[in-house]
């Protein structure tokens, strides 16, 4: 056997070893995320309203997704779900009554929304493409850290996905799992995590301040104009007095050297 066949034969062997073990990364984590999931625009605090987006990945090479139907649970109900028009989607809103009646702003609800369902209009999720559903949700129950929504996804081929599988403390990750919006620590305003507007009262209380200061402030800067004027005026003088010098040096050495010429 040659000597020189044997690097090229170890650098082929490593390039396929290489090969092998990024397909199977590629693979792995393609099907890690490729499940139907929720997530949230922001935050999502409990007692509050939040905008989520139902993520949608075509994990089919030979077939268009079609349809979406996601499931609300009825344990802890949703008095408002509102869909964002999608493109070449088609949105239905089923809503199914309550055991236990709903209070929400002071009026009692007596039915919540169960179920949200996408119908394409024309081709779908064509293979290799997702598409996000965007969801407004309010109120977002308080005694509960996250909400299983079980998601069914249809395809052109009639081949039905049931994402409905829920995550076991412990356990593996399951082969179908169903979309899960954790939510956070209920906020003050109980917006979603909506940043606090100033109170009238310390917005009045600056403008006062800021009109006492007014005048104070008007002296100011005519100091500080007054005084960037005449830092200006010495600068330009010295600027000034530079020059002069130079021209008396030069006009000195000129005389010399026009003396020395008549001597010569």
């Amino acid at each position: 056997m040659s000597v020189s066949r044997i690097p090229a034969r170890i650098s082929t062997r490593a390039a396929l070893a290489g090969g092998i073990a990024l397909s199977s990364v590629v693979l792995l984590s393609g099907t890690a995320f490729a499940h139907v999931s929720v997530q949230p625009q922001g935050e999502a605090a409990k007692g509050g309203y939040a905008t989520v987006n139902i993520k949608v990945p075509n994990e089919r090479d030979n077939a268009s997704t079609v349809k979406l139907e996601v499931n609300f649970p009825l344990d802890h109900p949703l008095a408002s779900v509102m869909p964002q028009p999608v493109p070449g989607w088609k949105a239905e809103v089923t809503k199914s009554k309550l055991d236990k009646p709903l209070e929400l702003h002071g009026k009692k609800i007596n039915e919540a929304v169960s179920k949200v369902t996408w119908t394409a209009d024309g081709a779908g999720i064509a293979p290799g493409f997702f598409q996000t559903f965007p969801l407004s949700l309010g109120q977002l129950p308080e005694d509960v850290d996250q909400l299983v929504l079980k998601s069914i996804q249809t395809y052109s081929n009639k081949e039905v996905v049931r994402w409905i599988e829920e995550q076991k403390e412990g356990a593996e990750e399951p082969q179908n799992p169903a979309p899960v919006l954790k939510l956070s620590a209920a906020s003050d305003d109980h917006h979603g995590g909506g940043a606090t507007a100033p109170s009238a009262t310390a917005t009045a209380s600056a403008g006062e301040k800021a009109g006492h200061d007014g005048k104070a402030g008007d002296h100011e800067e005519k100091a500080a104009a007054a005084s960037s004027s005449s830092s200006s005026s010495d600068t330009t003088a010295r600027i000034l007095g530079v020059i002069g010098i130079l021209v008396g040096v030069a006009g000195v050495a000129f005389g010399v050297l026009a003396g020395r010429r008549r001597s010569a």
